[in-house]
């Protein structure tokens, strides 16, 4: 059996997206004949909390954890606000800043590269560099963002010879909110000599998009394999459709998720169609910005909203099966192209219709047509998104509303895990 050593900053309690990928992949390893063991911090700052997912951790699973400064904690002494919203990804726009806002987004994004938690590269590669030898590990697994930890991964690298796995659920100098940074000219350059040194070090490439691994076969000749995110089988009980006709959003809506055309024609519905008055909700869950709800507000839906922030990971499955229509929205630039969010494969699994907005040429189109899962836009097609809002909303009425959902089985948890197993294999062949 193989045993491989994934190092990671996100681990349950952390809730949010970032936790679950490797979560799920840990989950089924040993099905494959993988022993994991998992490097996380021992006192982290998570700006999302589940208790829940705890469950979900094997009591076999061989866990191990070092202290790691925050500097996050630092910053909170000036705006505690401020910095849990800079630590979630959400940045209001440049012209509705405050002083302190500008300040620590310079300071995170010039004195913590590549991220705040730097910190944890030293120490964690020299209490790694004796605890693999010791503990005979076969490969390791570097998983970011953040990805100070790749930064890991590659001092592991240079002194050991072992197989080394760099896994990029997004991409790192073309992440959405790289030029929210104020990165200086130097900054932006240190960033990518970085990325270049991790992606021209590391063994085998894994990544969540198409278009990310278009994007580093420009800069490395490494193999990189496609794993995308996926779906789990939940243990969760029939849930009830809604009565109404509920379109809701699961997951963050940063300021740059901000379809301001759609939240237009929605209340155009609303005026123009009594029905759709009487029976439409839409429904955010998770942390959504202030320019977001602002514009939802100004183009006057907030009678018909219901925001219900942060839940718990079983309670935003419910909410997505009990849902009429599920909202997926992705920032309008071509550096966001390559995001495929883990929720897109909740979505499918959901078997509820999906209304997706998001930048031309993007790799969630093609999944929702590949799928039939739904409907993917471009933020200027108004005309075409109302006609199919309009067209849910009939068959709403007439209670025939449902996904026309195929294909999707090779998206489940387990079969990714298999795809990432082939990847681990070569360790076998290569030594």
């Amino acid at each position: 059996m193989l045993k491989v050593l994934l190092i990671t900053y996100y681990w349950p309690p952390a809730g949010g997206p970032g936790v679950q990928r490797w979560l799920k992949f840990v989950k089924y390893f040993k099905d494959f004949g993988i022993e994991p063991i998992v490097y996380i911090p021992e006192n982290p700052t998570y700006p999302l909390t589940d208790e829940s997912l705890i469950s979900e951790v094997s009591d076999e699973i061989t866990i191990i954890k070092q202290p790691i400064f925050e500097p996050y904690r630092l910053a909170e002494l000036f705006s505690k606000k401020s910095s849990k919203t800079i630590s979630k990804g959400i940045i209001v726009k440049k012209e509705k800043q405050s002083l302190i806002q500008k300040l620590l987004l310079y300071i995170r994004g010039n004195f913590f590269i590549p991220d705040a938690r730097k910190f944890w590269v030293k120490p964690s590669a020299k209490f790694l560099q004796k605890y693999i030898s010791e503990a005979n590990i076969d490969a390791i697994i570097t998983t970011g963002p953040p990805h100070s930890v790749h930064l890991i991964g590659k001092e592991l690298k240079k002194n050991i010879d072992l197989y080394w796995i760099a896994d990029f659920r997004d991409p790192w100098t073309t992440i959405g909110y790289h030029d929210k940074l104020k990165l200086t000219k130097g900054s932006i350059e240190k960033h990518k000599e970085l990325e270049k040194e991790v992606l021209t070090s590391v063994d085998h490439l894994t990544v969540t998009s198409y278009t990310t691994k278009e994007e580093f076969l420009k800069i490395t000749n490494k193999p990189i394999s496609v794993i995308t995110n996926g779906y789990d089988t939940e243990k969760i009980s029939e849930v009830k459709l809604d009565s109404e006709f509920t379109i809701s959003h699961i997951g963050s809506l940063l300021s740059g998720r901000n379809p301001e055309k759609l939240w237009q024609i929605l209340f155009d519905l609303t005026q123009e169609n009594d029905e759709f008055a009487k029976t439409f909700r839409l429904q955010l869950v998770g942390a959504v910005s202030e320019d977001v709800l602002l514009s939802i507000n100004e183009a006057g839906l907030s009678d018909f909203l219901d925001n219900n922030g942060y839940v718990s990971h079983k309670k935003a499955i419910e909410i997505q099966r009990s849902s009429q229509v599920l909202l997926l929205v992705e920032i309008d630039t071509p550096e966001t192209k390559c995001i495929i969010p883990g929720k897109l494969f909740e979505y499918m699994v959901s078997k509820r219709p999906i209304l997706a907005i998001g930048p031309k040429d993007a790799d969630i189109s093609r999944l929702i047509k590949e799928t039939n899962s739904g409907y993917f836009f471009e933020y200027s097609e108004g005309s075409e998104m109302k006609n199919v809002i309009l067209s849910y909303f009939g068959e709403f009425l007439e209670g025939k509303l449902k996904a026309k959902t195929e294909g999707i089985e090779k998206y489940s948890r387990r079969e990714l895990t298999r795809k990432m197993v082939e990847v681990l294999k070569k360790v076998e062949s290569e030594k």
